[in-house]
């Protein structure tokens, strides 16, 4: 078995919520069609109690979590950067006016490798979105390396 090193000081932003590994850093609000990420002022230790008031509901549904970087152990890393960063900057339009706020950007992944540009796009990212467009779809297709 490969031993793969988790950069455990980078956060990524667009981690799968699994409780003891991750934070809440936003809850999905805005509607079906616009979700949108609204940024908590402190980040908060996912737990299997918050996982449990989220049921039924996916904790990825409701929470915007992030976890420490598993760099070549993520289908998005290209052993240098984040593709999935590269993508959402590259694609989807810019929908914040000013920098959100946000609990995590000074250990996040996107914001160390791609800036502001990451961040006045970030809110737009939501992890399990079962009514997303074709162009998320796009930006969250891994490309091959």
């Amino acid at each position: 078995m490969e031993n793969i090193a988790v950069d455990k000081t980078t956060l990524c932003p667009s981690a799968r919520p699994e409780p003891e590994n991750s934070v809440v850093f936003g809850i999905i609000s805005g509607t079906v069609a616009e979700p949108r990420v609204a940024y908590l002022k402190q980040s908060q230790v996912l737990t299997d109690e918050l996982i449990a008031k989220a049921s039924p509901i996916t904790p990825g549904e409701i929470f915007r979590t992030a976890a420490p970087c598993a760099a070549k152990g993520c289908q998005h890393f290209d052993g240098q950067d984040c593709g999935l960063a590269m993508r959402v900057v590259e694609k989807l339009p810019a929908i914040a006016k000013d920098l959100p706020p946000c609990s995590i950007r000074r250990d996040c992944r996107w914001w160390k490798q791609e800036g502001k540009a990451a961040c006045m796009r970030c809110s737009q990212v939501i992890t399990d979105n079962y009514n997303a467009s074709e162009l998320a779809i796009e930006v969250a297709t891994p490309t091959a390396h």
